[in-house]
């Protein structure tokens, strides 16, 4: 069969799922196509993923999240007003999505949770059955539990997944855990896209804790703890190209740029590791063995910290007090059940993408 990936380029866990799904197809002898990815101004794809995928890669303009003045957290208003100010650009990319479905001959479109697929569903007759993927599509599942007056923002979140996710014939919601099929909303929970470099890491327990940030914004509060604790050694990761590859504040702190090989490295070595809760390093530190703190710089990200709390695999809180992050490490129990669940995960999605 042949498939045609269209990935949100916002982040990190939609590209790696994106590289770990493309070499599961292709070593069952499938073809992808293409991978079409969306851009913004305000981010920049990563050099691994462009180093790491196989089919043609095309970019077009889409809608992403602005940061705020502080850098930690999207702007809603300052989002709004930029999106509508450059609506004119998502036309032609509705057009490009269209033109190249049709043209491309695939089978199968999948769709990492990209708003500008949905549109081009609604707009457009598309003919080819499209498939969702996303650890999002899960809050909307029937049993997924989530205490809707703890969350306020989540019916906004939910309104926008449906939107990616029109005409799709399924959705494949990244779970941590088992669930039954929502078979009124057509969700399939699956295990998450790990891919085989996270498997067969070499895990060892190391003497500094590993870090991840979404927007650079986080900085300030790592700097703070850090100048309480400079015995302790820090390695964050983020996307700040600005500051270089390897940016080195003193002996024990130090940022790097966005390296998906390096990344897996460093956390496979670490104590504990500290992120933004997103969803694709969260699964791949509880493979690892690895106590997490959950800092959520949105709903989505506040939701999926929500669901690793329940399930034992963190602490999450609304900055990075690292100090918390310690204290839960020192009484921390690996969950091996996640492996088997994990583990399970080229089999489930041969099983939902080879039968439309």
């Amino acid at each position: 069969m042949k498939y045609l990936f269209i990935v949100q380029g916002e982040g990190r866990g939609h590209l790696t799922q994106a590289i770990t799904l493309e070499k599961l197809l292709v070593s069952r002898g499938h073809e992808v196509v293409g991978i079409m990815v969306g851009k913004s101004p305000s981010r920049k794809l990563p050099e691994f993923f462009v180093r790491e995928v196989g089919a043609p890669l095309i970019q077009f303009e889409s809608m992403n999240f602005l940061p705020s003045a502080s850098g930690r957290r999207p702007d809603m208003f300052k989002t709004i007003a930029f999106n509508a100010f450059r609506i004119h650009k998502y036309i032609p990319s509705i057009r490009l999505i269209r033109d190249t479905i049709r043209s491309s001959g695939a089978d199968v479109v999948v769709n990492f949770y990209e708003l500008m697929t949905g549109l081009t569903y609604f707009f457009c007759r598309i003919k080819v059955p499209q498939v969702c993927i996303g650890h999002q599509y899960l809050f909307r599942h029937k049993d997924f539990g989530l205490p809707r007056g703890k969350y306020p923002g989540s019916a906004a979140l939910n309104f926008f997944t449906r939107l990616t996710c029109i005409g799709a014939a399924k959705c494949l919601a990244l779970s941590f855990r088992r669930m039954d099929e929502d078979k009124e909303r057509r969700i399939v929970a699956v295990p998450p896209l790990l891919r085989n470099e996270v498997m067969a890491a070499e895990i060892s327990d190391g003497d500094y804790v590993l870090g991840y940030m979404l927007n650079k914004g986080f900085a300030a509060d790592v700097r703070e703890w850090h100048k309480s604790h400079p015995d302790v050694e820090l390695r964050f990761f983020w996307d700040n190209w600005e500051a270089g590859k390897i940016y080195r504040e003193d002996k024990t702190l130090c940022f790097y740029l966005i390296d998906d090989h390096e990344f897996l490295r460093q956390m496979s070595g670490c104590m504990a590791y500290a992120s933004t809760a997103g969803f694709e390093s969260v699964c791949e530190a509880i493979w690892m063995g690895k106590p997490i703190l959950m800092v959520p710089s949105h709903i989505e990200q506040e939701i999926n910290a929500f669901d690793a709390v329940r399930s034992g695999a963190g602490v999450s809180c609304d900055r990075f007090d690292l100090s918390l992050l310690l204290d839960f490490a020192a009484g921390f129990k690996a969950d091996t059940s996640f492996r088997d669940w994990a583990g399970s995960a080229s089999a489930a999605f041969a099983e939902e993408l080879e039968h439309i």
